[in-house]
Order: structure tokens, then sequence, then C-alpha cells
């Protein structure tokens, strides 16, 4: 479990605690109170970190996505080069048989 859950769980077992508490319990409204604010924080608190996660959950899509497209115009370039050295190869080889039939003719 990530760290992220973890987090997440507990604020979540807190809240169902503090939701949980009733009012039977002789508790001065101070308190009450002070449950109450702290509850609305964690509340707060969980609902910002949720919003940042799926802000780096998009970012993190997004990346991902611009990576493959770069490793694909890499894998494509590199398939290119290739071409263009077998090409240069060829036109090598053509051009040293050339030279010498040319020299077979002047001989």
């Amino acid at each position: 479990m990530s760290s992220f859950e973890k987090k997440e769980q507990n604020l979540n077992q807190l809240i169902d605690k503090l939701n949980s508490l009733s009012l039977s319990y002789s508790q001065p409204d101070n308190d009450l109170q002070k449950i109450k604010s702290e509850k609305n924080a964690l509340v707060n608190q969980k609902k910002e970190i949720e919003k940042k996660n799926e802000e780096l959950m998009r970012e993190h899509k997004y990346l991902k996505e611009k990576i493959k497209k770069l490793q694909l115009e890499v894998r494509e370039r590199s398939e290119l080069e290739d071409k263009f050295n077998q090409d240069i190869e060829e036109l090598s080889q053509e051009t040293e048989n050339l030279v010498g039939e040319i020299d077979k003719w002047q001989m």
C-alpha cells in the first residue's frame, strides 16, 4: 500500500471516528467545536491531497505519452539513418564497380 493510500485510509478512519462521536458524551461545547473544526480541516486536507494526486496522475499520463512519441520518433530516425547508410554503401559499391570498369576500358 502506498504512502498516499495509507494516509488516505488513516484520514478516512479518523473522519469516521469523529462522525461517530455522539453528543451523548458530556463534553463541553468548546471540545465539540474543536473536534468539528479538526474534522473539517482533515476533510479539506484530504480533498487537497486528492486534487494534487489527480493533477499528478494527469501529468504522469501526459509525460508517459510524450515519452512514447519520442521513442517512436527515435526509432523512425534510426531506421532512416540505417537506410541512408545502406544507400551510401550501395552507392559506394557501384562507384567502385564503375571505377573498375573505367580502368578496364582505359587499358
